[in-house]
């Protein structure tokens, strides 16, 4: 089974334990860290994720994955809240983001620069748009390395 292939799996074990205790599923991945391998649960809700969320979801989660048993490798069992800075990673993130202010990084620089911030205004499979200072800036998404929210301190 590939990384994708787990990340898929999890994400239906932990939709309905996740809508049991009140809290939605925001992504899951699976991802290696020098030599442990991380399967990584973010859980969300509207007025915050507490301790309890995530430890009575970690707990029927981990029963469920000891059930199935279809990952191979060892792991470690994270169960957390996306955070504030939250990063956009499928677009179902990018539409409940539209009119918040977001970061985004590109890979290569774009005017002399990599880090770009502003009002989120629009995407689509191949475009995000964003409301700076200087005016709306539409990035491709292929350029994209990374948009989460930006936090305001």
């Amino acid at each position: 089974m590939a990384k994708r292939d787990y990340e898929s799996r999890t994400e239906e074990l932990l939709t309905p334990i996740a809508e049991a205790v009140g809290v939605s599923v925001y992504d899951v991945e699976y991802v290696k860290e020098g030599s442990d391998w991380y399967l990584r649960c973010y859980i969300d809700k509207p007025d915050g994720v507490t301790i309890q969320d995530c430890e009575t979801v970690s707990r029927a989660l981990s029963d469920r994955l000891d059930e199935e048993d279809y990952i191979a490798d060892a792991y470690i069992l994270e169960v957390s809240s996306p955070g504030l800075g939250r990063t956009l990673k499928k677009d179902k993130h990018l539409a409940k983001s539209i009119g918040q202010e977001v970061e985004i990084k590109t890979y290569k620089p774009i005017e002399k620069q990599k880090e770009f911030s502003g009002v989120l205004r629009a995407f689509d499979q191949d475009t995000v748009t964003i409301e700076m200072q200087t005016g709306e800036m539409k990035f491709d998404r292929s350029d994209v390395a990374l948009i989460r929210l930006a936090l305001d301190f």
